[in-house]
C-alpha cells in the first residue's frame, strides 16, 4: 500500500498551494500592470490557487512525488493577449520574467529569515530549519526550471527576444510542435546539472 510521508504533502502543498499560484498571479499582474486585462477577465488576477490549478499537471505532480525521482507538474497557463500590452517591444518578455521573479523574490525572504534564525539554531526546531531550507530550495527550482529557454516555459520568450524576428519566425512553429520533447530530453541528460546548479544556488542564498 502506497502511503504519503510528511515531506512528500510538504513538497505537493508548496507547489500547488504557493509555489505555482504565485508564479502565474506574477505573471497576470505584471500584464495588467502593462495594459493586458485578460489574466483578470478569466479570473486569474488572484492568489487563490484552485483559480490556477490545472488538474492535469496537478496529477502528475502527486504522481511523480509519490514515486520519487523526477518532478512533473504544472499550473494552468496564465491568459496573456501581447497585441494588448502597451510595451509592444519588451512587454512580452517582462510579463514572461514576472513569474521566475517572483518565486526568486520568495526564495530571497526565505533565505533572510533562515539566516536570522541559524545563529540561534539550538533553539529553533530542527523541522522549522528544515522547511525554510526547502521553500528556498524549491523556489530555485522553479525559477531555474522556467528559465530554460524551451517553450512553454518562460525563458522561451526570453529567447524568442533575443535573436533576430526572422530566426524567431523560424524557431516559434519548431519549438511550439517539439518543445515538450526537446524540455523532455533536456531534463532527462541535464537533470543533474540543473539540480547541482538549483542546490548551488540555495546553499549560496542561505550561507550554508
Amino acid at each position: 500500500m502506497l502511503t504519503i510521508g510528511p515531506e512528500q504533502l510538504i513538497l505537493i502543498g508548496f507547489f500547488l498551494l504557493i509555489g505555482f499560484p504565485i508564479h502565474e498571479f506574477a505573471h497576470a499582474l505584471a500584464a495588467y500592470q502593462l495594459g493586458d486585462g485578460t489574466a483578470k477577465l478569466f479570473g486569474r488576477l488572484t492568489l487563490n490557487p484552485v483559480a490556477h490549478f490545472d488538474p492535469l499537471g496537478g496529477v502528475m505532480l502527486v504522481i511523480s512525488v509519490l514515486f520519487g525521482g523526477l518532478i512533473i507538474g504544472w499550473a494552468k497557463p496564465t491568459p496573456v493577449n501581447p497585441s494588448n500590452l502597451r510595451d509592444r517591444r519588451n512587454g512580452e518578455v517582462i510579463v514572461a520574467l514576472a513569474g521566475p521573479a517572483s518565486n526568486l523574490i520568495m526564495a530571497l525572504v526565505g533565505a533572510l529569515v533562515l539566516r536570522l534564525l541559524l545563529p540561534a539554531e539550538a533553539s529553533i526546531p530542527p523541522r522549522v530549519l528544515t522547511l525554510l531550507f526547502y521553500f528556498v530550495l524549491f523556489n530555485v527550482m522553479l525559477a531555474v526550471f522556467n528559465l530554460i529557454p524551451i517553450p512553454p516555459l518562460d525563458g522561451s520568450t526570453l529567447l524568442f527576444r533575443s535573436v533576430s524576428p526572422q530566426t524567431a519566425w523560424r524557431l516559434r512553429p519548431v519549438l511550439a510542435q517539439y518543445g515538450f520533447i526537446i524540455l523532455l530530453m533536456v531534463v532527462l541528460l541535464g537533470g543533474q546539472l540543473i539540480g547541482r546548479i538549483v542546490v548551488d544556488a540555495t546553499r549560496a542564498l542561505v550561507g550554508v
